[in-house]
């Protein structure tokens, strides 16, 4: 879809919205990490620049630009309150690793449960994410491990023809 100066953004396509930590980007690896060099979690949510440097889950920027080809896709994150900088650091990574266009799909809200959408892929259940009231694809868990097997899910549930050699 284009951006413009239209009034209405409305799309026929299936909104999802997908969850940034542990989703697009490796934050458990980061917070493992500074847990093993002595600091705590309170500690750790106060560095600055904390997602700008995150790596990317596996298959996460490859299942991202492929989904956005046939579905209005967003990047649904809840940041962290206590760390202002979060907001900042979210939206460059966003730039960084998903694209210029990407920045102006960033929804940052600690309720996902208000937006509106077809799919939520989200690892947890916190924040609203109940609420949701389309389909919550819990990422990371056994259905749905891997972004291989969240991408023939919606494919298949889609009837868009998908190659799992895409991975």
């Amino acid at each position: 879809m284009k951006y413009s100066n239209r009034a209405s953004l409305k799309t026929n396509q299936s909104i999802i919205h997908i969850d940034m930590d542990g989703v697009l980007c490796d934050y458990e690896s980061f917070l493992n990490k500074k847990i093993l060099e002595g600091m705590n979690k309170f500690q750790i949510y106060q560095i600055p620049g904390v997602f700008e440097h995150l790596e990317p889950i596996d298959g996460s920027i490859k299942a991202f630009q492929l989904l956005d080809k046939y579905f209005d896709v967003y990047i649904l994150s809840t940041p962290m309150w206590s760390n202002p900088d979060s907001w900042r650091g979210k939206r460059i990574w966003v730039e960084k690793f998903l694209g210029k266009h990407a920045k102006k799909k960033l929804i940052l809200s600690h309720n996902k449960g208000l937006l509106k959408g077809k799919y939520l892929i989200d690892d947890r259940v916190a924040n609203g994410v109940l609420d949701f009231e389309g389909e919550h694809i819990q990422f990371g868990q056994k259905k749905f491990s891997n972004w291989s097997k969240v991408l023939t899910y919606l494919f298949e549930k889609e009837h868009i023809p998908f190659q799992s050699e895409f991975f």
